[in-house]
């Protein structure tokens, strides 16, 4: 995989959480999973938000560490307990992590009324490229099935994707709380 074109190496947002970011108000509190070097977290400060970066790589949050509106924090979610328990966040975004036990806190993380987007990778990418191993990939409308009863979905897909140096097959998803005027603005 050529790193160079690959937004996941870089500091471009995915342009599903660019699509979406609008339902994220100015002001808001959000927290980025699995942040990296800050490529989301950048976009949602960069709107007036406050973002709480979390990633066990501390050299990939480093990368943020002096970014106005983001505050990092090194933690390992999956060998850590949540460390968020009784926080509310106004949106939670999630790209490229897949950790199934993590779900329900993190949907539990999230305020009544606000704002879901989550993308990776799902099965089928094993024929494209990494990751391969089925623990780190969404089966059949996974994603879907696991937030359709909490909160209210705006959009959905599952498939083939083009990247910037071939394909991947993903789910994504964008969803609000139940406790969000209804309906949610769709357009910027």
């Amino acid at each position: 995989m050529n790193t160079r074109s690959n937004p996941h190496f870089g500091l471009t947002p995915s342009p599903w959480i660019e699509r979406f970011a609008h339902l994220v108000p100015p002001g808001a509190r959000v927290l980025d999973i699995a942040a990296g070097r800050g490529r989301q977290a950048r976009l949602f400060a960069a709107r007036g938000a406050r973002v709480v970066a979390v990633d066990r790589d501390a050299e990939a949050l480093a990368a943020s560490a002096h970014v106005a509106g983001i505050e990092t924090r090194v933690v390992d979610l999956e060998s850590s307990p949540w460390p968020f328990a009784g926080d509310a966040f106004d949106a939670i975004v999630v790209v490229h992590y897949l950790h199934r036990p993590l779900f329900a806190p993190i949907i539990d993380a999230l305020a009544g009324d606000g704002v879901f987007l989550y993308e990776t990778f799902a099965s089928g990418n094993e024929a494209y490229g990494r990751p391969t191993n089925p623990d780190f990939l969404l089966h059949e409308g996974e994603l879907l099935g696991r937030v359709r009863e909490r909160l209210v979905v705006v959009a959905f897909e599952q498939g083939r994707i083009a990247t910037g140096d071939g394909f991947a097959v993903v789910q994504r998803v964008a969803a609000v709380g139940r406790a969000r005027r209804w309906p949610p603005p769709l357009v910027a």
